[in-house]
C-alpha cells in the first residue's frame, strides 16, 4: 500500500465500540501491523497443516449431506449456496474458537447465515452514507435478534465464553495465536475485548467468503460441462480414494487452482471497492493518481468486479475460461503475494486482486485456496454435478448472481448430485 494513503475512515462505521478496533476497520497502520501479524498466524503452511485434520472431518461432513439427500431423493434439487455457507460457518466455528457450530447437521445456529448478510448490509450502507452511524439503527436489529434469541453477537459471546473456559492451547484456533498478545509487553498487548471484536470481522471474512467461492465455482463448473470433465479428469487421476485427497498434493493440481481463479475473477467475493484516501497522519505531499493531484479527504478506490472484468486485462471477460491461467497462453509475471509461487505454470495477473493487495491484502488467501479445493476436489471425486431441471429453463445466466453487501449475498444455484460409480461406499467406510 501506498506510505502516503490509508483505509477511508468510512471502514469506521463498522466499529461497534470506537475504541476497539479489528483488523478489518482499523485505519491507524501500527495498530493494524500488530493485528495482522496475530490474524496471519491461522493460516500460514504449518498452521493450514495442523488444522487440516479438521477441515477434512468437516469436508466429510458435506459430501456425505450429499449423499444422503441423493439417498432420500435421486432427483432432489440442492441448494448449494446453502449448503456451502453451512460449510463455512462451520469452519470458521472451529478455526475461530474451537467452537462446533454444527450447521452442516443441526439447524440450531442456522440464522447466523441470515443475521451476517443483514450485518454485511448494514456495514455496507453506513460505508456508503456515513451519516446513517449516527442513528445508530444498528440498534433496533440487535434488539429485534435478541428478542427472537438469534443475534450473531450473543452467540459468538457464547462462543468466547466457551474457548475461555479451556486452556489457550486446548484448540488450534484463532484465540490460541491471539491469547499471547494479551500479556505481550505494552504498545503489542492487545485486550480481551480487542479479540471480540476481532471475532466480530473474521466470520465474515472466514466463512462467508468461502462460501460465496465454492458456490460460485459450482455454478461455473456445472454451466461448463466441458470444464468440469477436465478438472474430475485432473483429480480422479491425482488421487486414488476420497481420503487420499489432501491441501498438500492439491498445490499440484493445476487446472483445479485455475478453475478457482476463474471463478473468483468472474464472482469475487468482495466486488465493491476498497475505498482509500489520505489523512493527516500520511504526510504532507500531494498524493498523485495516475497523474492527477487527489485532494486530501477525497475517497479513491477501484472496483473489483470492474477491474475484473475489463476486457484490456481480460479478454471476454464474460467468459469462463480457467485455460486464460495456464502457460503457455500468456506470458507469466510475478506473483503480487507469493502464495500463488508455490503453484507452477499458472499466470499470475496483476489484476486479479480478489483478496486485495499489499499491506491490507487478506491474510488468510492460502487457506482460502485450501479449503476451496479440498471441498471441490472430494465433491468431484464421489459425485458428478449438473444443474437440476429447474435451471434448465432458463439457460441464459452466464454469471453466478452476486448481490453486493460489501461481501456478497447469494441463492443457488439448485444442482443434481449423482454419485459416481461405488466410490461413495468409501464414505461409509470411513465414518
Amino acid at each position: 500500500m501506498n506510505d502516503g494513503i490509508s483505509k477511508s475512515l468510512c471502514y469506521l462505521a463498522g466499529s461497534i465500540n470506537p475504541a476497539t478496533t479489528n483488523a478489518f476497520n482499523t485505519i491507524d497502520k501500527r495498530k493494524h501491523c500488530i493485528k495482522r501479524q496475530l490474524v496471519s498466524r491461522i493460516s500460514t503452511d504449518r498452521s493450514i497443516r495442523i488444522f487440516e485434520t479438521k477441515l477434512s472431518q468437516q469436508v466429510d461432513i458435506f459430501v456425505r449431506q450429499l449423499l444422503s439427500s441423493y439417498h432420500k431423493d435421486p432427483g432432489a434439487a440442492i441448494n448449494i449456496s446453502e449448503r456451502c455457507k453451512y460449510l463455512g460457518l462451520d469452519i470458521a466455528g472451529y478455526l475461530g474458537f474451537g467452537y462446533a457450530l454444527n450447521l452442516q447437521v443441526d439447524s440450531t445456529y442456522r440464522f447466523l447465515v441470515g443475521a451476517m448478510t443483514i450485518g454485511s448490509w448494514q456495514l455496507n450502507m453506513c460505508m456508503q452514507f456515513p451519516a446513517l452511524r449516527k442513528l445508530r439503527v444498528e440498534i433496533l436489529f440487535y434488539l429485534l435478534a435478541v428478542i427472537k434469541g438469534k443475534s450473531f453477537l450473543q452467540v459468538l459471546s457464547k462462543m468466547i465464553q466457551s474457548r475461555l473456559g479451556k486452556d489457550k492451547n486446548a484448540e488450534h484456533d484463532l484465540y490460541s495465536f491471539m491469547a499471547d498478545a494479551l500479556e505481550a509487553p505494552e504498545g503489542d498487548r492487545i485486550t480481551a475485548s480487542e479479540i471480540w471484536t476481532e471475532g466480530i470481522f473474521f466470520f465474515p471474512a472466514a466463512g462467508d467468503t468461502i462460501s460465496t467461492t465454492l458456490s460460485a465455482l459450482f455454478f461455473y463448473l456445472a454451466r461448463n460441462p466441458e470444464c468440469q470433465r477436465k478438472l474430475a479428469l485432473e483429480i480422479r487421476t491425482t488421487f486414488t480414494s476420497g481420503a487420499d485427497i489432501g491441501s498438500q498434493r492439491l498445490v499440484g493440481c493445476q487446472y483445479l487452482r485455475a478453475c478457482i481463479n476463474e471463478s473468483l475473477r468472474m464472482s469475487p467475493p468482495v466486488p465493491g471497492t476498497m475505498w482509500r484516501e489520505q489523512l493527516p497522519s500520511d504526510g504532507d505531499e500531494p498524493l498523485f493518481v495516475d497523474g492527477h493531484v487527489i485532494p486530501r479527504g477525497t475517497q479513491v478506490g477501484v472496483d473489483i468486479y470492474a477491474l475484473h472484468h475489463n476486457h484490456e486485462y481480460f479478454p471476454d471477460p464474460f467468459a469462463y475460461n480457467p485455460d486464460r491461467w495456464l502457460l503457455p497462453s500468456r506470458k507469466e509475471t510475478k506473483p503480487a503475494d507469493g502464495e500463488d509461487a508455490q503453484t507452477p505454470g499458472l499466470i499470475h495477473h496483476p489484476a486479479f486482486i480478489p483478496f486485495s493487495l499489499g499491506a491490507r491484502g487478506c491474510t488468510g488467501k492460502a487457506l482460502a485456496y485450501a479449503e476451496v479445493s479440498l471441498a471441490m476436489a472430494r465433491t468431484l471425486w464421489y459425485f458428478e454435478v449438473e444443474f437440476h431441471a429447474t435451471m434448465l429453463k432458463d439457460n441464459t445466466q452466464v454469471e453466478f448472481k452476486l448481490l453486493d453487501v460489501f461481501t456478497s449475498s447469494h441463492d443457488g444455484p439448485s444442482l443434481k448430485f449423482t454419485p459416481r460409480g461405488e466410490h461413495w461406499k468409501e464414505l461409509l467406510d470411513n465414518e
